[in-house]
């Protein structure tokens, strides 16, 4: 029950369809960036995962050389140039010297990038780059433009809404960079089918009927329309059913305080 599954629904394709559109993009000499922003615990890291295991699994070519379509990096804990690209270089197990200068570090990413054809930088916790100095920050945002520009592929970053204002660092930054934002869920018919989606993966024996509008509002009240919230309490929910006997979700499972209850960016324990 807590293995990762994939559940499909609007937002969520429409970003693929983007990250899609970006893929296969032609190259020129100012690719266009992508910016997905939403609130944490909300899909977003879920989504471009989905992605690149759809379409960036690494192979070999005609011509026996390595390609690998989607490098997904994540950004480092704070704005450092050279722990950006020890963040990448991670990503093709190669040797490397985190002594090396940034210079150094970043021939030797735009090589590994050229050699394995790599069509799609993907950046995920772009919101980290806010911590530190103004002037790393642009030293970062510098190095981000350079590696799209001298490669002609586009980037996308990941993070909360906050990772906006990495962008204003410098006025360039936010003119190459297009903003995407997945937002939280409303009590609505997808919701609903988001629910009915849920139910069918949940290891119940009798049927829940979790669309139902009395316990979609129940659901929606307490995750706060958060996916990853709803998530974790449908997965708590569907233990306790399970362990109580009842094998289906209703409203005093769904109401009770017997586990971690999800709320905005931090879990608290109820009883």
């Amino acid at each position: 029950m807590d293995l990762p599954r994939w559940v499909g629904y609007g937002a969520a394709q429409k970003v693929l369809d983007t990250l899609q559109g970006l893929l296969h993009k032609p190259k020129r000499p100012r690719m266009p960036n992508l910016l997905l922003v939403g609130d944490p615990n909300n899909g977003k890291t879920t989504i471009v995962r989905r992605f690149k295991q759809l379409c960036g699994e690494g192979y070999v070519n005609e011509d026996n050389d390595p390609v690998k379509p989607i490098i997904l990096a994540e950004a480092p804990p704070t704005a450092d140039e050279k722990s950006l690209y020890i963040s990448i270089l991670e990503r093709f197990f190669t040797p490397y010297r985190p002594t090396d200068p940034a210079s150094k570090l970043r021939y030797q990413v735009v090589h590994l990038f050229r050699e394995c054809h790599v069509s799609l930088l993907i950046i995920d916790e772009f919101h980290s780059l806010l911590t530190g100095t103004p002037i790393k920050q642009r030293e970062v945002m510098n190095a981000i433009k350079l590696l799209c520009n001298e490669l002609s592929i586009p980037v996308v970053g990941v993070g909360t809404r906050e990772a906006v204002t990495v962008l204003h660092t410098d006025p360039q930054h936010a003119s190459r960079f297009d903003v995407l934002a997945l937002p939280l869920w409303e009590t609505n018919k997808e919701f609903q089918t988001l629910l009915t989606d849920f139910e069918k993966i949940l290891p119940l024996k009798k049927p829940s009927t979790l669309h139902t509008p009395e316990l979609a509002q129940s659901l929606h009240s307490i995750s706060g329309g958060n996916l990853g919230n709803l998530h974790r309490l449908l997965v708590e929910c569907a233990t306790e059913a399970i362990k109580s006997g009842k094998e289906q979700i209703d409203k005093p499972i769904i109401e009770g305080k017997t586990w971690v209850r999800p709320t905005r960016g931090i879990r608290e324990l109820s009883g």
